[in-house]
């Protein structure tokens, strides 16, 4: 009798774990895609204020650019229309950012660090894990605890 109880008991405790692995497996799955979404949305929002600063930054170019030329003209000093030089690649810069390929160039640019330079992304005493992570939950639960006092 006791070895069937055994035996039943050893096959629940399996059926266990193997249900905590899936649920683990499902709770790790749907954070990976909660994350991802909020990356996207966070990559959404940068492209957006991108193209928000654009207009801005497109209007304030065109009226500069329109009023050193008109000064230039007028005054008949070459030297007024200087600045719209490094003006229009800062404009050049946004339009790439907002609307262009730089994205693409940055994402292939990550690649190919991640994969060629791979330590330059080391994190100062590594990555964190569950122990590290305790000591400084302790070490602040600790000062809190003295200043409370």
């Amino acid at each position: 009798m006791g070895f069937m109880l055994s035996k039943s008991m050893d096959q629940n405790f399996k059926k266990q774990q193997e249900f905590m692995l899936h649920n683990a497996r499902l709770q790790m799955e749907r954070q990976i895609l909660m994350q991802n979404q909020m990356r996207e949305r966070q990559m959404a929002m940068q492209i957006a204020w991108s193209r928000e600063f654009l207009k801005y930054y497109g209007t304030f170019f065109s009226l500069a650019a329109l009023g050193l030329t008109i000064g230039a003209i007028k005054k008949k000093k070459s030297a007024l229309f200087a600045p719209v030089v490094p003006l229009s690649f800062v404009l050049a810069y946004q339009m790439d950012m907002a609307y262009g390929t730089l994205i693409y160039r940055m994402r292939g640019e990550a690649e190919s660090i991640m994969v060629s330079e791979h330590d330059r992304l080391d994190l100062p005493h590594g990555v964190p894990n569950f122990e590290s992570i305790e000591k400084a939950r302790r070490a602040k639960n600790a000062l809190g605890s003295l200043f409370e006092k």
